[in-house]
């Protein structure tokens, strides 16, 4: 089978080249959109990423060009429409996971970074300033730490946060049962956002949590508590949040995604002008850490992605359809 991978960072070829097998991989560093579509001519199936376009006016081109299998190399299918991949007749493949801890521990990282200001002192001392004014920091034992969305990476977030001596507060449409016998303390939004000193997002994005953060919910948060996201962008209007940390109603905010990443997250603008005023505030505001979606990128990963993926494209090849489906209407 001939594989369009689309949106093909530099580092991934040395990863799906070794599971490959027969299968013959294009590897595209442009982003699949209706312009780029018909590089994928020629093949029998396109790969495709968390900031590619699959909406029905790109499948309709791709399907017109024989395509009829799309492969996602990442966990969420929000930027997939998949009634279109149903009435178009295309088969969907995906990861349905990858190491939790990929993202978990990105969240970590961030959240710690941020709350013991380890940017700022690191600039510090690489121009010589050695001091420490100005970086007192928080202790994560014994805070009250919210977690939206307890799926495989939330449950990792949650045994960590539990490590630090946390206490651990979740919302989630379906409780998990070894979390509560751990201790974890399922409520609602409300009070979860109410209560807790660090909300971190896990939730995928989906018409019912688009922009889930936003002025509402944010005035019900306390104004020391810091938001973690390493989940969607669109989970929080960007607007809001900074309004928010500029009238000091919020702490901190580390994440890992933007809410307008597609046109700028895995590319190099530097020295160009960024007109994104949204992302420039972002990049610009001392109360936040932002890194370019990156929390999925450790070799544990990038080698269960690359394996599942491509064992995925030849199962279908092969007719071994056990491991995959149609697309569903959801």
């Amino acid at each position: 089978m001939k594989i369009a991978f689309f949106s093909t960072l530099p580092f991934e070829q040395y990863w799906f080249d070794q599971y490959a097998g027969h299968q013959q991989i294009t590897y595209i560093s442009q982003p699949l959109t209706l312009e780029t579509a018909y590089l994928a001519r020629g093949h029998q199936a396109v790969c495709a990423f968390v900031n590619d376009d699959l909406s029905r006016p790109v499948l309709k081109l791709l399907k017109s060009m024989q395509v009829s299998v799309v492969g996602m190399r990442c966990v969420g299918l929000d930027n997939v429409d998949q009634v279109a991949l149903f009435d178009l007749n295309m088969t969907l493949l995906h990861v349905p996971g990858y190491s939790p801890y990929s993202i978990a521990e990105q969240a970590i990282a961030l959240l710690m970074s941020l709350l013991r200001h380890i940017a700022e002192a690191h600039q510090r001392v690489l121009t010589g300033n050695f001091s420490i004014d100005g970086l007192m920091g928080s202790d994560l034992h014994g805070k009250t730490v919210g977690v939206i969305g307890t799926g495989h990476i939330g449950k990792a977030f949650t045994r960590i946060m539990q490590g630090f001596g946390c206490k651990l507060l979740a919302y989630d449409i379906s409780p998990d049962r070894r979390l509560l016998e751990s201790g974890v303390q399922y409520v609602s939004l409300r009070e979860l956002l109410h209560a807790s000193d660090v909300v971190a997002l896990h939730c995928p994005l989906t018409p019912l949590t688009e922009f889930l953060i936003d002025e509402q919910t944010l005035s019900i948060m306390k104004s020391s508590a810091i938001l973690v996201n390493t989940g969607r962008g669109r989970l929080v209007k960007t607007s809001a949040l900074l309004d928010a940390l500029d009238r000091d109603r919020l702490a901190g905010y580390a994440a890992d995604v933007y809410e307008n990443e597609r046109s700028w997250f895995h590319y190099d603008f530097s020295g160009e002008i960024i007109t994104d005023e949204l992302l420039n505030r972002l990049r610009a505001h001392p109360k936040v850490l932002l890194t370019a979606h990156q929390g999925f990128l450790t070799k544990e990963a990038m080698q269960q992605i690359s394996r599942n993926l491509l064992n995925q494209f030849s199962f279908y090849e092969n007719g071994q359809l056990a491991l995959v489906t149609k697309a569903s209407i959801c």
